[in-house]
Parts: structure tokens; sequence; C-alpha cells
């Protein structure tokens, strides 16, 4: 099979997309990519979901925060941007995404806006509602364990 012309192949953008949610949440790129397609599907319908054709590039996601790269077509950006803005919840679980920035490679996503990383969590016990708490902290932002869950709280509200 013969490859099409340049001119007639499809122009990619990738997305540079940061992910955040409680430090036990345990998420995966399947469930991150078939939560991308719901609610592409939700938000612009499913002719509006094949013209995105929204696809992970790659992911990362480990102790509460990753990074995941979000392939979109050229053209399309804005619509992904809000695609995944929707995004609330991914396997149960809470999360938070933000889009860092826009490539046209791979390579040049990863080196503008992931080359720095991320910073692994510290574990300290902490005093939270006058009790004793085991606590994950992060970039200034405390994730304090309660009974059966966290409370997001920030380095003024422990002792």
């Amino acid at each position: 099979m013969k490859h099409l012309p340049k001119h007639l192949q499809p122009r990619w953008r990738y997305l540079a997309v940061r992910i955040e949610s409680w430090p036990d949440a345990d998420i995966d790129r399947d469930a991150f990519q078939r939560e991308l397609w719901y609610g592409a599907q939700n938000l612009v319908g499913d002719a509006g979901s094949a013209a995105l054709d929204l696809s992970v590039m790659r992911f990362r996601f480990g102790e509460g925060g990753g990074e995941a790269i979000v392939r979109t077509r050229r053209g399309e950006v804005e619509r992904a941007r809000a695609v995944i803005a929707c995004l609330d919840e991914v396997d149960g679980a809470p999360v938070g995404v933000r889009v860092g920035g826009v490539g046209g490679t791979v390579r040049a996503c990863e080196e503008k806006y992931m080359g720095r990383g991320r910073e692994d969590p510290d574990q300290r016990h902490v005093v939270f509602e006058d009790a004793d708490q085991s606590a994950s902290v992060r970039d200034g932002r405390v994730d304090v364990r309660t009974d059966d869950a966290f409370a997001g709280a920030t380095t003024l509200d422990i002792n």
C-alpha cells in the first residue's frame, strides 16, 4: 500500500495534559483514554468526536499526579481542550486536569511542557483537626489522610 502524499496526510497537534488526583488513586492509560472518548461523545457528539480523533500518546500517573500527551487533529485544538476540561473523574477517582501547552510534535511537547517532570510527594505526620494524621505533601499542597478518605489542605492549615 502506498503512502499518501505529504499534502494529503493528516496534521496533528499534541496537548500536554497534567493530571492530579488523591494519592491513593489508581488511574491507567486505558481508563483515561476511555473517559476522553466518552467526554468527546457527550460534548460534541459522534461526528465531532470522530473529527477530533483524540488519542493518548504518552501516559504516566502515580502517587496522585501524572502527565499525558493527547493527540488531536490540527484545527480542533480548542474543542479538544474543552473535552479535556470536562473530565472530572476517571475510573471512579476524582481528577483535576489542565492543558499545559500544545506542540506540533510529541518530542516538542515533551521537551517544552513536560521536561521538568513531577516532584515526588513527601510523606509526613501532621496535626490536623487536633489529631496526628498521615499526609502527602506536593508543591505546597497537603493531602491529609482522614478516616476513609483524603482532605485537601495547605501548609497553613496544619500544625
